[in-house]
């Protein structure tokens, strides 16, 4: 059994037995390649998610009503990519086997993987549905094939042809962009296709990885690798609730929240909002 967190995003701090959604951080960017700092993510999405209310009016829904558990942050092995995303798969791993969904709070990108390889272990026919503004399909980065840029190609792995789907993608290199054409369903730019593609995922279990910085960084500064372009702060909100309320989520991820990059605090405000947003459709 975990115990509970000091400090918990709002409203988290239910008795682990009664939770049905176990949040865990995940404060890694080891491998970030443009600028770091998203390692202080989950620590300050706790702090400042009591400048926001428990009560969500675009749901009618309020946090007091269910049981969430926030089982802090990972002590993840800095200078050894193997050994963090093993410590994640481990995590993910012990919530699962409790009968209870993983929600974990990145960090860098390639935390996912951690999470994907140990909800893989539970669900084998696994789809994956992925909110970014980039691709993150390179085979390897620099000659490394753990790291943020290749996530996605590592889950694909996992997962297979035809199992990951992609949303807001507008950036990548261009061998990328060909074997997502082979190999995953990409909607660059948008949300445009997310209804058909819940549609089609109806009764199937899949995993919800969510890239903040899908979000134009005129709305989300707050990110290592701002991409010029992205969705709106509403458009992103309907999307999240859209696919937690309407898909079986089995695992799920927020990531890529740098908050010494906004200063003003909106970026980590706006990470705090669609956290709430998710839980609440979860739930």
């Amino acid at each position: 059994m975990l115990n509970k967190n000091i400090q918990t995003f709002i409203a988290c701090d239910s008795e682990y037995e009664d939770a049905k959604i176990v949040l865990f951080g995940a404060g890694f960017d080891g491998t970030t390649s443009f600028r770091p700092g998203t390692r202080f993510a989950p620590s300050a999405i706790r702090n400042e998610s009591f400048g926001i209310e428990t009560y969500s009016p675009y749901q009618d829904k309020d946090m007091t009503d269910h049981s969430y558990f926030d089982s802090g942050d990972l002590e993840l092995p800095f200078g050894n990519t193997d050994g963090a995303v093993a410590d994640i798969t481990a995590r993910s791993g012990q919530i699962l086997a409790d009968g209870k969904l993983p929600f974990m709070i990145g960090g860098e990108h390639l935390v996912t993987l951690g999470s994907v390889r140990a909800v893989k272990e539970k669900y084998d026919d696994l789809y994956i549905v992925h909110f970014d503004a980039h691709a993150d399909l390179r085979d390897d980065y620099l000659g490394q094939k753990l790291s943020h840029a290749c996530v996605l190609r590592r889950c694909h792995e996992l997962v297979g042809d035809g199992h990951i789907f992609q949303f807001g993608i507008r950036s990548g290199d261009c061998e990328e962009f060909i074997f997502a054409d082979g190999h995953t369903e990409m909607h660059k730019f948008s949300f445009d296709g997310l209804e058909d593609v819940v549609e089609r995922l109806k009764g199937k279990n899949v995993y919800f990885t969510l890239d903040l910085d899908v979000l134009d960084p005129s709305v989300f500064p707050g990110t290592g690798a701002p991409e010029a372009g992205g969705v709106t702060f509403d458009e992103l909100r309907k999307a999240v609730t859209l696919v937690c309320s309407r898909l079986n989520i089995v695992g799920c991820d927020v990531n890529e929240l740098s908050p010494v990059y906004d200063q003003s605090g909106v970026s980590t405000a706006v990470a705090c909002k669609i956290i709430r947003e998710m839980l609440l459709s979860l739930s």
